[in-house]
């Protein structure tokens, strides 16, 4: 009953009424009507269960819930930066998740750090400022140096560091190896440094570039372009040198001071210097390393903009998979937003979505006609963009990785399916003007104006999406926002008549 298989309940609605009989004839199930229950009762009674297994479950699964509950709760509460490092590396195998947490990271006022080679471990992890001395890399490591602390003091301030292990390319093993090599011997000093003393360690060529355009090396003074043109140069000098070289062997590099030695080092190595790349382009070798924006997102100064003009984000998209597939959905065509618990969304309604091109997958269908999968990223996730020949046509030059597009289509909801959004027509963000909705009073009457003022105050609210100006004798006036659907701007012709209202650029 509480997953909603609907042939299943037919069949054990018959079961229970009128039991159930083997090969043989004998029963099995006795059902209702054989023990006295007439069978208008009967139905009635598997209605009330039905209904009932909607929201029911046993008191020993309520209990657990509710302990889960109080305790994460009292988690996030507490430790907030604890909670929500633990909550990221649980999802460290779904991306599609990470982006929101990540931005729940920056509402509770969390900074996420980007991987550094000297402070980040394997996974996510937490990072302390320490009354009055350096970070400290995880709450176990402070806590051994405070062990009279107890509970880490409130006093510091707690940050999430990217953890090695979660950058494209680079495994585990090399991370272990990395992490043992800088907690026996000390930071790395430098690019050449480490790679001089990883050399011997399962850390290849493809694993330092990866690490390079993570940013992980940004502490020291080599751009990443610098570094992504040298470093196979140098990792060559190290190896070809441990070859040619000899136990016991002491070289000119061994000779004088240990500043002198630095020095004398740093001459052993050619690094070819070039100047940093743009910002997009970090963002984008990021993005390709981690999976998602860490020092920074595409959107983030178009986010105002984008919530203004669009009606749905991937927020939205999850929630309504999650409760097509949960076992509370009553009508699948129908889905209420967990972020309004007001809004609803339903299959075949005309959204409008915006975000930054990820990936785009051309096909030819069997009619030979043209059509691309588009994912679509946003600041909390991405959707998948259904395009067919005729939008496509039409997006033209706006269909390329890495632009910001707002999307206009329809959805599609279906049972077992991800919802997809089915395009109507793709632009880019900055292409489109303002949009404003006028309204002209001239002539109108005064109960015309009032039942205005009331629908204009009843249609503002958060999710305000449309300037208004008033029209009166050729003249307008701006008169704030509101939010505004096909249906809404119905109201407003029945209002003023259809002529009276409109909306222009």
């Amino acid at each position: 009953m509480g997953k909603k298989k609907l042939d299943v309940m037919a069949k054990e609605r018959e079961v229970f009424i009128h039991g159930q009989l083997d090969e043989e004839g004998k029963i099995i199930v006795p059902g209702c009507v054989r023990n006295g229950i007439d069978e208008a009762s009967a139905n009635k009674m598997f209605d009330e269960m039905a209904e009932f297994a909607k929201y029911a479950f046993n008191k020993s699964h309520a209990a657990c819930y509710a302990v889960i509950a109080y305790r994460t709760a009292y988690l996030k509460a507490y430790y907030p930066a604890e909670f929500m490092a633990a909550t990221l590396n649980s999802f460290l195998g779904n991306l599609d998740k990470i982006p929101q947490y990540i931005d729940e990271c920056k509402t509770l006022g969390i900074e996420i750090l980007k991987p550094e080679i000297n402070k980040s471990s394997t996974k996510f992890t937490t990072e302390y400022e320490d009354l009055g001395t350096a970070p400290k890399s995880s709450l176990g490591e402070l806590e051994e140096e405070n062990k009279d602390f107890g509970a880490v003091p409130k006093s510091l301030k707690a940050k999430i560091r990217f953890g090695l292990g979660s950058i494209k390319n680079v495994g585990t093993v090399p991370v272990g190896n990395i992490v043992k090599e800088r907690r026996e011997n000390g930071p790395f000093k430098s690019f050449t440094d480490f790679c001089e003393r990883i050399a011997d360690e399962a850390v290849n060529k493809k694993c330092v570039e990866s690490l390079i355009k993570a940013g992980a090396f940004d502490e020291f003074e080599q751009t990443r372009s610098t570094l992504l043109a040298s470093f196979e140069g140098i990792i060559d000098v190290i190896q070809s040198g441990r070859k040619k070289g000899f136990d016991g062997q002491v070289s000119m590099f061994d000779l004088g001071s240990e500043q002198e030695k630095e020095e004398m080092q740093e001459i052993k190595y050619t690094f070819e210097e070039h100047e940093e790349m743009s910002n997009k382009e970090l963002l984008s070798i990021e993005k390709e390393m981690l999976g998602i924006y860490i020092s920074g997102h595409p959107l983030e100064k178009l986010r105002e903009q984008i919530e203004a003009q669009t009606t749905i984000n991937s927020i939205n998209l999850r929630a309504i998979d999650e409760q097509m597939s949960s076992s509370n959905i009553e009508n699948p065509e129908m889905i209420m937003t967990r972020q309004s618990g007001k809004l609803k969304y339903k299959d075949g309604q005309n959204i409008k979505y915006a975000g930054i091109i990820s990936s785009i997958k051309k096909k030819y269908t069997k009619n030979n006609k043209i059509m691309a999968f588009v994912t679509i990223e946003d600041l909390y996730g991405t959707a998948e963009i259904l395009v067919f020949e005729s939008a496509y046509l039409k997006a033209g030059k706006s269909l390329v990785e890495e632009n910001i597009v707002i999307v206009e289509g329809r959805l599609s909801i279906r049972e077992d399916e991800t919802t997809t959004i089915i395009a109507n027509e793709i632009k880019e963000f900055g292409e489109q003007k303002q949009k404003i909705l006028t309204l002209d009073i001239t002539n109108a009457s005064e109960e015309q104006k009032e039942k205005l003022r009331g629908a204009l105050r009843y249609f503002n609210g958060d999710k305000n999406n449309i300037n208004v100006q008033i029209k009166i004798d050729g003249e307008t006036k701006p008169c704030g926002q509101i939010y505004l659907t096909d249906q809404i701007q119905e109201i407003f012709e029945e209002i003023l008549g259809e002529e009276k209202v409109s909306i222009d650029t």
